[in-house]
C-alpha cells in the first residue's frame, strides 16, 4: 500500500462532503489511512475486532480489475454509450457501410451467442450489444430491429428450456439474467416482423437476378445500398443469416411442444437451419473481398465473417450487473468456431427429433448412451431431458409402472391400484432422477449415479423384505382372485436388481471416458467390471426367460395373439452382447493380472496408497450398494494372485469374445451404431489373443495398453525391449 501524497490528501479532505443521515454521521477518513500506510511494513495487515485475516481473504478488492466488478470500464453506463454515439442509429450514413456493418452485427450476435451456450454470462455476451439491450431505439430500422428482437426471443426461449430441465446445476451462470431487459412483449412480434423484412429482401433479389433497368424501374423497391453491382450478394448474404434465425427459434419452439408433437416439424427447421449455414460460410468470401489489411489468421480468428469489428459491442456494459461473483475475462469464439458450434448443436437437436419415442426403456437407455457418445452440449442435452421426462412420465404418455411392465411382458393398465402402491411411486421417482442423470455432462453423471447406487440399493432391500413374504402368503389367493399385483411386483423386485447392475457397469465405464483409471489400476477395474456384467448378464437372461414365458401363456390363452418377436430378439441380443463383454472383461483381468505376476506389467504401487485403498478409492459407491455382496477386495486379490501365463482359460475368454461377437453382428445388421461398437470388441479380442501368444513366446517384451478399438476395453500393445 503507498502512501497517500499530501496534496492527495488535502483535495479529498476538502470536497463537498457526504450529507449526514438521521442515522449517521460521514467523516473522512484519509488522514487515518495516509498514516496508517506510513507506520505498515509491507506484509502487514490492520486487524479490527470485527475484521480479521478470513474476513479479508473474504473480501472483494476494491479496484482490483479481476475482482472489481465496476472497476474497467469503457462506459459508466448504457445512456452514457449512447450520448457518446457509439451505437449509432442507422449504424452509418453511407447505405453500403450501413449494411455491411449490420451483417458484422449479426456475425458477431451469433458468436456471442454461442460463447454463452459454451457457459459464459448473458450480459457479457450477447447482451454486450446495445441494439439488443435497447432495441426500441432501432424500431426505424426494420432490419436490424426485426433481428434484435427474436434474438432476444431465442435466448428467452434457451434460458426457459435449461432452467426447465434444472440441467443449469452444471453451469449456474448459464440461466442468470442478471435483471436485464429479458422478457419484453415486443419480441413475440419480432419473427412477424422478420419474416416482412425476408420478404422485401426476396423481391429485391429476385429483382437483382432480372434486368438491371427492370430493377430501377420498379419505384416500389428501394435497394440496400448503392452499389448495384454488390445488391445481389448482400441480398443473399443477408437472406441467408435471417432464414437462419427465423428457423432456428420455430425449431426450438416445435420441440418444447408436449409429448413430442412437434419433432417432425421441428425435424423440418433443423434441416433449413443446417442448410442456411452452409450459405452463411459461402458469404464469407464476397464480405471479405475489400480486407487486405489483415492478415489470414486474423481474419479466421475475427467474430464476423468480413473480419472488421462490429459496431455496438462493449462486453464492460453490464459489468456491474454481475455483482454476485467477480467479472469473468472471457474470450469470445470466433466466427467459424460459433459456425462449427451450431452445426453440433443442429446434429444433436436432429437426434433427438428422429428419436421413434418407443415406450421401451432398454431402448430408451440405449438412444441416451448412444447420444451422449457424441458429446452434446448444455443446450441438446436439457432439450432431451424435457422430452424423456414430462409431468412424472416417459414422454408424458406413459408411467414407469406401465414401462417397467412392458418391459417383462407384463401388462397394466391405466386404472390399476399399483400405479398407487407406495413402492411403485419411489420407483417412479427413481427412475425420472436416472434419465435425469443420464442426460447431464460425464463428469456430473457419474458422479450422480454413484451416489443413487445406493438410494436403489436401499430400496431393493426394502422391497424384498416386504414382497418377498407377501407372495408366500398371498401368491395362491390371489392367482385365484385374478390379482396380479403381487406377480407384478415380485417380477419388479428381480427387475430391479438388473437395473442397480446396469448402473453399476455405467459407472464404472464412465471413469474411461473421464480418464480416472492408470494403467496400474486396469487389472482392478476389469475384475470389477467382470463380476457387474456377470450379473448383470444373467439377470437379463432371467428376464428373457419371464418374457418368452408370458408370451406363450397369453398365445395358449388367445390363438389370435402375435408375440413381440422383435422385442424377445432384442432382448436376447442384449444377453449376448453383455456375455460378450463380460469374456472380454475376465480375459482383460486374468491377462492383466498374469502379467503383473510375471513382472511384464506394473504393479498398483505408489508412496502414497496401497492397492487396497486405491481399491476402496475407485470403488466405495459400489460396495456400500453391496456390489457384490461380499468382500470384494478379498476376493479380487484371491482370484489374480496366481494368475500366470500358462493359465489356459485365458485363451478361451477371447476365443468366446470372439464367437459371440460373431453371431452378435447378424442381429445388429440393422443397426450401424451397435454393429461399429461390436466390430470394435471383436477387434480387442482378435489382438489380444495374437497378444497372449506373444508374451509366451517372448517374456522379455514391453507391453502397453491402447482403446483404439472400444473406448472401455483395452489392446496390449506389444514391443520389444
Amino acid at each position: 500500500m503507498q502512501p497517500l501524497r499530501d496534496e492527495d490528501s488535502s483535495s479529498i479532505h476538502h470536497d463537498s462532503s457526504i450529507p449526514s443521515g438521521d442515522t449517521s454521521v460521514w467523516a473522512d477518513v484519509s488522514p487515518l489511512l495516509s498514516a496508517a500506510c506510513n507506520d505498515l511494513q509491507e506484509g502487514q495487515l490492520i486487524n479490527g475486532d470485527n475484521f480479521n485475516l478470513f474476513a479479508a481473504m473474504s473480501a472483494l478488492e476494491i479496484m482490483d480489475p479481476k475482482m472489481d466488478s465496476g472497476m474497467v470500464s469503457t462506459f459508466y453506463s448504457i445512456d452514457e454509450a449512447i450520448e457518446r454515439g457509439f451505437a449509432p442509429v442507422p449504424v452509418s450514413s453511407d447505405c453500403t457501410i450501413n449494411v455491411q456493418s449490420i451483417i458484422d452485427i449479426m456475425d458477431h450476435l451469433l458468436a456471442c451467442e454461442a460463447t454463452w451456450h459454451m457457459g459464459h454470462s448473458l450480459a457479457q455476451t450477447v447482451f454486450s450489444c446495445i441494439y439488443v439491450l435497447r432495441p426500441e431505439r432501432t424500431s426505424s430500422q426494420a432490419l436490424l430491429h426485426s433481428y434484435c428482437r427474436v434474438i432476444r426471443a431465442t435466448c428467452r426461449a434457451v434460458v426457459s428450456v435449461v432452467s426447465d430441465a434444472r440441467t443449469n446445476e452444471e453451469e449456474d451462470l448459464f440461466t442468470m439474467t442478471y435483471g436485464l431487459p429479458f422478457s419484453g412483449d415486443e419480441d413475440a412480434k419480432g419473427l412477424l416482423l422478420l419474416n416482412a423484412v425476408e420478404e422485401t429482401i426476396c423481391r429485391q433479389l429476385r429483382a437483382c437476378k432480372a434486368t438491371k433497368r427492370r430493377m430501377l424501374e420498379d419505384a416500389e423497391l428501394e435497394p440496400l445500398q448503392t452499389n448495384p453491382d454488390l445488391e445481389e450478394s448482400f441480398c443473399k448474404a443477408l437472406l441467408c443469416r435471417i432464414r437462419f434465425r427465423k428457423h432456428f427459434l420455430h425449431a426450438l419452439n416445435c420441440m418444447r411442444r408436449p409429448q413430442g408433437r412437434g419433432l417432425e416439424l421441428a425435424r423440418k427447421h433443423i434441416a433449413y437451419c443446417i442448410s442456411e449455414l452452409e450459405s452463411v460460410l459461402e458469404s464469407a468470401e464476397f464480405l471479405r473481398l475489400d480486407i487486405v489489411e489483415n492478415g489470414q489468421n486474423e481474419i479466421d480468428e475475427g467474430t464476423t465473417a468480413s473480419g472488421r469489428s462490429p459496431i455496438g459491442f462493449d462486453p464492460t456494459l453490464n459489468k456491474r450487473l454481475s455483482a454476485p461473483t467477480p467479472p469473468r475475462a472471457i474470450k469470445l469464439l470466433s466466427w467459424k468456431k460459433a459456425i462449427d458450434y451450431y452445426v453440433k448443436l443442429l446434429h444433436n437437436l436432429d437426434q433427438i427429433c428422429a428419436f421413434s419415442l418407443e415406450p421401451d426403456l432398454d431402448v430408451v437407455l440405449q438412444f441416451v448412451i448412444q447420444f451422449q457418445k457424441s458429446r452434446p452440449d448444455l443446450v441438446a442435452r436439457a432439450h432431451l431431458q424435457l422430452l424423456l421426462v414430462q409431468d412424472g412420465k416417459l414422454y408424458g404418455r406413459d408411467t414407469f409402472l406401465t414401462i417397467c411392465a412392458r418391459s417383462l411382458a407384463l401388462e397394466v393398465s391405466k386404472n390399476h391400484g399399483l400405479h398407487t402402491n407406495e413402492y411403485i411411486l419411489q420407483l417412479n421417482q427413481l427412475m425420472i432422477n436416472l434419465l435425469k442423470i443420464l442426460c447431464a455432462n460425464t463428469p456430473w453423471q457419474r458422479r450422480k449415479l454413484g451416489k443413487i447406487l445406493n438410494d436403489w440399493s436401499v430400496f431393493h432391500v426394502q422391497m424384498g423384505i416386504t414382497v418377498g413374504p407377501m407372495m408366500q402368503q398371498d401368491s395362491s389367493k390371489a392367482s385365484k382372485n385374478g390379482d396380479k399385483s403381487l406377480v407384478i411386483l415380485n417380477h419388479i423386485y428381480g427387475w430391479l436388481d438388473e437395473q442397480i447392475n446396469w448402473v453399476a457397469i455405467r459407472f464404472l465405464m464412465l471413469g474411461f471416458d473421464l480418464d480416472l483409471y492408470s494403467s496400474s489400476d486396469y487389472c482392478m477395474v476389469y475384475w470389477y467390471m467382470y463380476i457387474i456384467l456377470w450379473k448383470l448378464a444373467e439377470r437379463a437372461r432371467f428376464r428373457v426367460l419371464i418374457v418368452v414365458n408370458t408370451e406363450e401363456r397369453k398365445a395358449k390363452r388367445n390363438k389370435e395373439y402375435s408375440r413381440d418377436m422383435v422385442r424377445e430378439n432384442r432382448i436376447s441380443l442384449w444377453v449376448l452382447f453383455l456375455q460378450c463383454q463380460t469374456c472380454l472383461a475376465q480375459g482383460l483381468a486374468v491377462m492383466i493380472a498374469a502379467l503383473r505376476n510375471e513382472g511384464m506389467c506394473l504393479k498398483s504401487q505408489g508412496p502414497f496408497n496401497t492397492e487396497n485403498e486405491k481399491f476402496i478409492q475407485h470403488f466405495e459407491h459400489l460396495q456400500k450398494a453391496s456390489l457384490p455382496e461380499y468382500d470384494a477386495y478379498e476376493s479380487f486379490s484371491g482370484s489374480t494372485s496366481q494368475a500366470s501365463l500358462d493359465y489356459l482359460p485365458m485363451y478361451e475368454y477371447f476365443h468366446d469374445a470372439q464367437k459371440l461377437a460373431k453371431d452378435i453382428k447378424v442381429g445388429y445388421a440393422n443397426n450401424p451404431d451397435k454393429l461399429a461398437e461390436v466390430r470394435g470388441l471383436e477387434q480387442v479380442a482378435e489382438r489380444n489373443i495374437v497378444a497372449v501368444n506373444l508374451f509366451c513366446q517372448d517374456r522379455s517384451l514391453k507391453v502397453s495398453f491402447e482403446f483404439t478399438h472400444h473406448p472401455y476395453f483395452a489392446t496390449a500393445v506389444v514391443r520389444r525391449s
